[in-house]
């Protein structure tokens, strides 16, 4: 799903065409999302039997970068090393500014992002912090890492989706850790140190999803096991389309075929 920081968050999808339309004006209707049972690599487009990391087919995870391990840990970027697997996308993607960030959901939490504010949105955040910038993907994972020995790097996507929402300022969070990592990011070389600049000004940012109610008791469906998902739709939240009938997270079928109605 595509999405724009408006208030609410407007939500889209493509069809065959390429034609985008707004899965916001299905809330309150009745919907349908069908499985056609074929599945296309996001990355190549081939039909494949299965999918893996969310839409890629199996040959597509073994050569390209993006479907890497240091995607998931950045801290174990291998590009100095000569072992990148596509050393161009790595220099596009990778050595370009990233943003280490709170972000506040089912808990407080630390991540980082190039595109700001969709990681937010997709991880179903209602309050996000930039917290510092850095020069490129390998120090942004450095400096989470640290972090991560104060906060989580996860949501819970459960808690989330019930909007239990976690308590907080994100400002006096920010100025507190700021404070605690500060032996730890004095390790860093002199290298790495000019490549952070700490961000002391930013405002939060906060972010309101369309749903008309929130779900009392999560049932997750899979179109791997059943191929319709109906029911009427009560909003949309992260990447998750939530129905009266259950809740279904639609990038983890990114590259299925689909039918959608709504009436």
């Amino acid at each position: 799903m595509h999405t724009t920081h408006n208030s609410p968050v407007t939500y889209q999808l493509n069809d065959k065409s390429e034609q985008a339309f707004t899965l916001n004006d299905a809330i309150g209707k009745n919907f349908s999302i069908k499985a056609t049972g074929n599945i296309f690599c996001v990355a190549c487009g081939n039909k494949t039997k299965n999918s893996f990391r969310q839409g890629y087919c199996y040959p597509c995870t073994l050569k390209l970068a993006q479907c890497d391990i240091c995607i998931i840990k950045p801290e174990q970027c291998h590009y100095d090393q000569g072992t990148c697997r596509e050393p161009e996308w790595g220099e596009t993607h990778c050595f370009q500014d990233h943003t280490v960030y709170l972000a506040k959901s089912s808990h407080i939490k630390v991540g980082i992002t190039r595109a700001t504010p969709t990681r937010w949105i997709d991880q179903g955040a209602v309050e996000a912090l930039p917290i510092y910038k850095v020069k490129n993907r390998l120090i942004s994972g450095l400096v989470e890492t640290i972090y991560k020995n104060y906060v989580s790097d996860k949501t819970d996507w459960r808690k989330m989706l019930k909007n239990i929402t976690a308590e907080g300022n994100l400002i006096e969070m920010r100025q507190q850790l700021f404070s605690e990592s500060k032996t730890e990011m004095s390790y860093f070389s002199p290298e790495i140190s000019n490549g952070i600049e700490q961000l002391t000004e930013e405002p939060v940012v906060k972010i309101e999803f369309p749903v008309l109610e929130y779900p009392k008791k999560i049932t997750s469906a899979n179109l791997q096991k059943k191929s319709l998902f109906e029911g009427q739709m009560m909003g949309i939240k992260g990447q998750y389309v939530l129905l009266d009938t259950g809740v279904l997270n639609i990038r983890k079928f990114a590259g299925y075929e689909v039918e959608i109605e709504f009436s």
